[in-house]
């Protein structure tokens, strides 16, 4: 097994002991174009659904991905089509980064049948098979050994594929995330195991709920490498996910990566986030923003204008407002559907 190597790499200023400021990372203007347009649409379809659950279209829980988009995006950009993965209950910016229609996303939440559980599964129970994403999940934690499992059959199988792994902070603590750490270094699994830590387990900050916070270190006695990096930043993402996919499909088994990362809104949006202040929240807003990061890079670059800019954000509205539109208009599942889609004979 691969001796453990765990580390920090630039973390978010401010978020973690011992961060240091990002390094003047390089992408091309197409790269940065891509992260752009991927974080956009993110950030446009979160703030979207945001609104619908406001109008009472969007009912249950609703958990917004607004502020994490690099972790996700620089993510998916190191893996292929082929790859796996799996998320909890934050998982709409998850679908839309693995090429999932934003329509049938839209239309899910809404209960919609032409979302992609038929309308009853809601935000935290959609899947796509044909983009490898193996759902949100709502019991806390709950995506690591289901994750695990996946990661499993692609070495029994010897796919050469990988699965990508996500929970948050929150989930650290629980049982079974040892349980599946242990297991995916005992038989090398390919998978890595991605901690957004955004700071606060639903409204208790990590200082509160996690003895040892340094989290990517959460494997070391089993020997799982880790490594914490700036989760704002996407270029940040996407180094620390190419050094990971490597140290999986070279057979060393699992790694856990620690994205420090932020989210903007509540827990979800029943939750008036009172535990933070607003000053905090407006800080990472205008120091950290990832959107904001990659816009400020295209525009230095002088490849790209504010006129083009204004116009990728034009199209992407475009998009959402389209999903927005077939999800209202599509009509929600017959009362006779309410048994099918429950077990599968195999």
């Amino acid at each position: 097994m691969a001796k453990a190597a765990a580390k920090r790499t630039k973390a978010s200023p401010g978020t973690a002991k011992g961060a240091r400021a990002p390094a003047n990372r390089q992408a091309s203007t197409e790269e940065l174009l891509h992260y752009y347009k991927e974080m956009l649409l993110i950030r446009r379809f979160e703030e979207k659904a945001g609104q619908m659950y406001g109008m009472g279209l969007i009912g249950g829980f609703c958990h917004l991905y607004i502020g994490q988009e690099a972790v996700v995006v620089g993510l998916q950009a190191a893996v292929t089509e082929a790859d796996a993965s799996i998320t909890t209950y934050r998982d709409h910016g998850h679908m839309l980064a693995c090429g999932m229609d934003p329509k049938g996303v839209m239309a899910e939440l809404t209960g919609r049948r032409g979302g992609y559980s038929r309308g009853k599964g809601g935000s935290m129970h959609m899947f796509s098979r044909e983009k490898k994403f193996f759902g949100g999940h709502g019991i806390v934690g709950a995506s690591v050994p289901i994750g695990t499992g996946l990661a499993f059959a692609q070495r029994y199988l010897d796919t050469g594929e990988l699965t990508l792994c996500y929970f948050g902070d929150g989930a650290v603590n629980q049982g079974q995330v040892y349980e599946a750490f242990n297991m995916a270094a005992l038989w090398k699994l390919p998978v890595i195991y991605v901690i957004e830590n955004n700071q606060y387990g639903m409204g208790t900050s990590i200082q509160r709920h996690s003895a040892q916070t340094e989290l990517f270190r959460r494997g070391e006695s089993m020997g799982v490498p880790g490594s914490q990096t700036d989760g704002m930043d996407v270029l940040a993402v996407k180094e620390a996910a190419d050094v990971a996919v490597k140290h999986v499909r070279d057979g060393n088994g699992p790694m856990i990566l620690e994205m420090m990362t932020y989210r903007y809104r509540g827990h979800s949006m029943s939750d008036p986030a009172k535990y933070r202040s607003k000053e905090e929240v407006n800080k990472m807003r205008a120091e950290h923003d990832p959107i904001e990061q990659v816009r400020r890079r295209l525009l230095d670059g002088g490849s790209v204008d504010e006129a083009a800019l204004k116009d990728i954000d034009k199209q992407v509205k475009a998009v959402v407002s389209e999903a927005a539109e077939f999800a209202t208009n599509s009509p929600e599942p017959d009362p006779s559907e309410l048994y099918t889609d429950v077990l599968v004979e195999a």
